[in-house]
């Protein structure tokens, strides 16, 4: 399969950014993320959903990347720190440059890759190469969009928006907003944008950091240490539903995500000590969304990370039977609640932070230890994502050399 760019340019905000809001300040959980991108990738059968639309195929083909950079365009108005650029690693220069905007063509029809997709050429559709920012971040772009067009005319979008400025939650706030303007132009819906979403920047406030160097260099420390160079693989497994429910049931779980986990981490464990000869002692991390935990009106549609790690650990002796897995997992995650995120804005939170990073550094190197780092994207609303075609027939994260490391 071949890939081929076809067209580079910046989309910039439809109107300039206020000269006072010229520099963006990141949050304390903003500095504590790792320099990367957030690579999402949305397919969509753009030839079957379009014929809901009446405006864009009266006169043949239809035309989807026009509509695209003009809803765009508008919505980094309300999103203007994404037609940045990373100023330093504290804050984004809000100097309206723009968003990288890549348009491509594809040699194979959507289906035909669907069908079987190789996950070793997700990263050809993406606008960056890596998503891992190896050295400085300044001067990199914040927003990255890949508008890659099928044969059979059906669309892939990639995005890499920097991980320093979105977790999942804000990216799922800024793709809302984004299609809905994109449903606005291509299919003359008059949706109201204002009355859609308010978008927040509340995330510096809620949690407040100072421009020094403890926090980048404990949390490179950290994540130097679980970040190991090697070989790595990626694999995909699908889960039914009925098949959800039964994991569900054996592992007595609430969630899905429990469930699953639960089950990796099992069989993770038995790999570990047909691997080594004997059982090895066991982290797992799951990044846990602070936008349901808190209080704060304004945090559910903020821009920026508000996320923290729940932590969950089992001994080499420990049994491993799914329930007690699960359990342990639960009890973790139960710790992240409203209270520890007030704790994190407030005089404890460089406690709090340095105390985790200790303590994972601490863990991390041993020999005889495993880790597991899991983070879910259900009830996202990524699936949701109509920008005037329809729902996507696949929503997918392209291989994370740095998130493979992490297994």
């Amino acid at each position: 399969m071949e890939v081929k760019i076809i067209s580079q340019e910046n989309i910039k905000p439809s109107s300039p950014t206020p000269q006072q809001l010229g520099v963006f300040k990141l949050s304390l959980l903003d500095h504590f993320m790792p320099s990367s991108y957030i690579p999402l990738l949305l397919f969509y059968d753009f030839s079957k959903n379009v014929r809901h639309c009446t405006n864009n195929h009266q006169h043949g083909t239809p035309e989807p990347v026009q509509p695209l950079k003009k809803s765009l365009s508008e919505t980094l108005t309300l999103f203007y720190p994404l037609a940045g650029k990373m100023k330093n690693d504290y804050s984004i220069d809000c100097n309206d440059q723009g968003a990288n905007f890549l348009e491509a063509r594809v040699n194979c029809t959507l289906h035909q890759f669907l069908l079987n997709p190789d996950l070793l050429l997700l990263h050809k559709f993406l606008p960056c190469e890596s998503a891992l920012l190896t050295g400085s971040v300044t001067g990199t772009y914040v927003t990255n969009i890949q508008v890659n067009v099928f044969e059979c005319g059906g669309i892939a979008i990639g995005m890499c928006v920097s991980h320093k400025i979105v977790d999942a939650g804000a990216l799922s706030t800024f793709l809302e907003v984004w299609t809905a303007n994109a449903r606005d132009k291509t299919c003359n819906k008059n949706i109201d944008i204002d009355d859609l979403l308010s978008v927040s920047f509340a995330s510096t406030s809620l949690f407040p950091a100072t421009e020094d160097l403890w926090l980048r260099d404990s949390a490179t420390e950290m994540w130097g240490s679980l970040l190991k160079e090697g070989k790595f693989v990626t694999r995909r497994f699908v889960f039914d539903a009925p098949a959800i429910a039964r994991l569900k049931d054996r592992t007595r779980s609430l969630t899905r995500v429990e469930a699953v986990s639960a089950l990796i981490w099992k069989c993770t464990m038995e790999a570990s000590q047909q691997k080594h000869g004997i059982p090895r002692h066991c982290l797992s991390i799951h990044a846990v969304n602070l936008r349901r935990r808190m209080p704060h009106p304004s945090s559910k549609n903020a821009l920026g990370n508000q996320a923290w790690i729940a932590s969950a650990r089992r001994r080499a002796d420990e049994e491993r039977e799914l329930d007690h897995i699960a359990r342990e997992i639960r009890a973790g995650v139960s710790k992240i609640n409203g209270d520890i995120a007030k704790e994190l804005g407030g005089e404890k939170g460089k406690e709090i932070i340095l105390d985790f990073i200790k303590g994972i550094g601490e863990f991390s190197s041993k020999d005889e230890a495993e880790y597991l780092g899991f983070s879910s994207w259900c009830k996202f609303g990524f699936y949701e994502a109509d920008f005037g075609w329809g729902k996507p027939l696949w929503v997918g994260l392209a291989p994370l050399d740095w998130m493979l490391q992490y297994l």
